[in-house]
């Protein structure tokens, strides 16, 4: 089955909100924007789309979607967990379904406010294993739990804040030429970012992600029907899930080596599926709601040996021009922090030649989801 979703299907269309702090608008009606827009971008009726795949955390409901748009008779359906682990899942969901002949148009979206809205951790009285061992001493926040994590890796292999600040660097200087992005007028320096107000050591302020408020959207077809929609098509040539033996959700510090997160149980699967390997991508959309997930995911993706992926970032790589540019529209650092599917929709404009940070020549992109939750990824092509 995985050898025969090798570009099978494509990305034909893409959409999104715009992204602020806040919006006025529900999360209903910029999911429904979104959707719109993206099968607008791919020319294709709503009353076609048969397939679609979102979140398990996605406020907006497939009945609620599908009658807003003006879908047709709805043949699969699907969601997928663990919040920003899920965004690439989506996609493989509807891969699935559009080559086993279950569906023939699929739209995989996500719609969020996490600027104007509630903060998930807040007012918990059930708490999920293992939040129940480690909020009571502290740990409340999803940046509390990162945070233990990379003093871990900073210690173990010499990595610095330096090499922190390399990533949130790159992003803000990309999302410096996306007019779309959040950070569009607002530059970030090294000394800024050295100065910041700590979050939870050794994570800054500009270690974080946005709080945004948007959505997202975009449109699969089979390959043979992508030739005669408007763009180019964005072929998904490989795609994987993760969870892995005895994991434990941002937390694997019990693990016999907690540095190896999902992204290691990923990687196996979509190389192993790919026709290509780490060295033959050109660009790269990597989760990143908070910066050490970028070496740790560098690491785990085949880029650099363990151990290296903070070093990986040095002298400019990540950015426009370097070694492996990463999170081109300016990520979830300092695009917006929509559960990483921004990151899916810049894929795609980076291999129709469309970025505002445009990598010449681009013909691959590898596009991860959430390390250190049951994840996902895929490998596009043009």
């Amino acid at each position: 089955m995985a050898a025969a979703l090798k570009d099978a299907t494509a990305i034909v269309g893409i959409g999104q909100t715009p992204f602020a702090r806040q919006l006025p608008d529900s999360e209903k009606t910029l999911a429904c924007r979104a959707v719109l827009a993206a099968l607008d971008d791919a020319g294709i009726a709503p009353s076609e789309v048969d397939a679609l795949a979102s979140y398990t955390m996605e406020e907006t409901d497939e009945v609620e979607l599908a009658k807003a748009i003006g879908a047709g008779d709805i043949t699969h359906f699907s969601r997928v967990g663990f919040g920003g682990g899920g965004s690439c899942a989506t996609l493989a969901h509807l891969a699935m379904a559009i080559t086993t002949g279950q569906a023939r148009v699929g739209v995989a979206w996500r719609s969020r406010k996490r600027g104007s809205g509630p903060r998930p951790w807040r007012g918990s009285v059930q708490l999920p294993t293992p939040a129940q061992w480690t909020r009571p001493y502290g740990l409340l926040r999803p940046v509390d739990e990162i945070a233990m994590l990379a003093r871990r890796y900073l210690h173990r292999y010499g990595g610095t804040r330096e090499h922190l600040c390399n990533v949130a660097l790159a992003c803000r200087r990309h999302a410096n030429r996306n007019p779309a992005a959040v950070m569009y007028h607002r530059p970030l320096t090294r000394e800024a970012y050295l100065a910041a107000r700590w979050i939870s050591e050794p994570l800054c302020l500009y270690d974080n992600c946005l709080e945004t408020d948007g959505a997202l959207a975009c449109v699969l077809v089979s390959a043979e029907r992508a030739r005669d929609c408007r763009h180019t098509p964005v072929h998904l040539h490989s795609a994987a899930q993760a969870l892995p033996a005895q994991h434990h959700g941002m937390v694997n510090y019990w693990n016999d080596d907690p540095l190896t997160g999902p992204s290691w149980t990923a990687a196996r699967q979509l190389w192993k599926t790919a026709d290509f390997g780490p060295a033959d991508v050109d660009v790269a959309q990597i989760y990143d709601a908070f910066t050490p997930l970028i070496p740790l995911s560098l690491e785990g993706y085949g880029f650099c040996a363990r151990g290296e992926g903070a070093a990986f970032t040095e002298d400019r790589a990540l950015e426009l021009g370097g070694r492996l540019p990463v999170n081109t529209s300016g990520g979830g650092l300092s695009e917006a922090y929509v559960h990483g599917f921004n990151l899916i929709n810049e894929g795609v404009r980076q291999l129709r030649g469309t970025s505002t940070a445009q990598v010449p020549g681009a013909r691959t992109c590898l596009v991860t989801a959430g390390e250190g939750v049951p994840t996902s990824a895929v490998l596009l092509r043009s």
